[in-house]
């Protein structure tokens, strides 16, 4: 089977919110969804760095973890995973066999066909079962209220990273309303983790907790001290936890390994065992590709995925972190489906910087260069502003002085691409 060609033939979008689908495939497989020991995490930014931190600890600690991610960077396997071992091509031919037959049930008695996303969720959820994993760590795909991996009833924990400005045609115009289709994956009788955000926002997780019986734990700026950091690492304490270090970089990064300690607290409470040792290991080494990754030393090439206004704003703080005493360089493409106006803007407060402007990787799904070109003149007056091909972007890159630092941000789905190129002008 070729299984990109498969895959290729699903609407990749997404449709009027419901989980009718999830529903009718969960029951056609004897609902593999209420098997697993779930830990669901949710939110506008930071969702990923969650996932990668309490998969890595959990692996730590010697328990079979399956992890379920979107998007991938480079191959689709990459979505689903078993102590961070892909699933294989064959393995994934073998689940499309089985799901198949139900698809084209599904297909043939409605009107709206199955999404590529509620495929690969089902996927993973029969993969999970069938590889008896101990802990499930699912990331929801849009939302959570409707999004795919909500047909979790019985989560051990929910986690809700920070709340922002991103996909508002679909989960609302306003930070409430977003918080409120995040809080779907609230449930009953369970446990909830937050990091203390604007009132408006936490109200609805509290409001939400209260109706489902679920103990809400949240996050405040006042349990983190004795904050420090260098060019490798971030040191802090959260409450009873002492010397806790962390590899990813960025303020916003020790809030969310807060929500973790949060997480195997409650863990621990459940009865597993999560040791100290473990949880300081797996913290410390946690790997986030596509998340301020150095593909390159001299000079320096980093990618960041940031793809929406509050993401944006973190790396601007971490570029003052890090980065403020180099000349900088911003190589940019961003999605037709996000508002790059706002997102253009922050970047531009970077004065003296060089902007590089690209239509991506695709012309079909990417803001042309020729109108990221004309918004970025409206907010700088730097003269300092290109119009590139990505992959010319990526040589000018390679040639930059050893005391330029140079960014690949706004999307995550030019990653691959990335790689390649840069790879290429190694070898060459």
């Amino acid at each position: 089977m070729d299984i990109e060609k498969y895959l290729s033939n699903f609407y990749r979008g997404t449709k009027n919110p419901n989980l009718k689908v999830m529903k009718f495939l969960m029951e056609e497989f004897n609902h593999p969804e209420n098997k697993l020991k779930a830990i669901h995490i949710a939110g506008t930014n930071g969702k990923g760095s969650v996932t990668e931190m309490i998969t890595n600890v959990l692996i730590k600690e010697g328990y079979t973890v399956g992890k379920f991610i979107s998007p991938h960077l480079i191959h689709y396997n990459e979505r689903i995973s078993v102590n961070n071992n892909n699933i294989s091509d064959i393995e994934m031919e073998e689940l499309i066999n089985i799901i198949n037959p139900s698809i084209k049930k599904y297909n043939f008695e409605n009107d709206i066909p199955v999404t590529l996303f509620e495929l690969e969720t089902t996927m993973a959820l029969l993969y999970f079962k069938e590889k008896n994993c101990d802990f499930v760590v699912l990331e929801t795909g849009l939302g959570g209220l409707y999004d795919c991996t909500n047909i979790i009833n019985h989560p051990l924990v929910s986690v809700i990273t920070s709340i922002g400005y991103d996909h508002m045609n679909i989960l609302g115009n306003t930070l409430p309303e977003i918080a409120y289709q995040k809080a779907g994956i609230i449930k009953e009788n369970s446990n909830t983790v937050i990091c203390n955000q604007e009132s408006e926002v936490d109200n609805v997780f509290i409001n939400e907790c209260k109706r489902k019986n679920n103990i809400l734990h949240i996050i405040k700026k006042t349990d983190i001290s004795n904050y420090s950091f260098d060019n490798n690492f971030q040191y802090f304490d959260y409450k009873n936890y002492n010397n806790i270090i962390i590899n990813l970089k960025g303020k916003v990064q020790v809030q969310n390994a807060c929500l973790c300690l949060e997480v195997f607290e409650i863990l621990n409470a459940l009865g597993y065992n999560i040791s100290f040792e473990n949880i300081k290991n797996g913290l410390k080494t946690v790997i986030h590709k596509g998340r301020m990754e150095q593909l390159n030393d001299k000079p320096l090439i980093i990618f960041d995925g940031a793809h929406n206004e509050p993401a944006i704003k973190n790396l601007q703080d971490m570029i003052k972190m890090y980065y403020k005493e180099m000349k900088r360089v911003y190589i940019i493409s961003i999605l037709k489906r996000k508002d790059y106006t706002k997102m253009l803007r922050i970047i531009a407060e970077d004065k003296d910087a060089t902007f590089i402007l690209t239509s991506g990787n695709d012309t079909n799904i990417y803001v042309s260069s020729d109108d990221l070109y004309e918004c970025m003149k409206q907010f700088t007056k730097n003269d300092k502003i290109y119009k590139k091909r990505l992959e010319d972007a990526i040589e000018y890159a390679k040639n930059a002085n050893f005391d330029t630092v140079n960014f690949i941000i706004g999307s995550f789905y030019t990653y691959g691409t990335v790689i390649n190129t840069i790879n290429n002008f190694i070898s060459t």
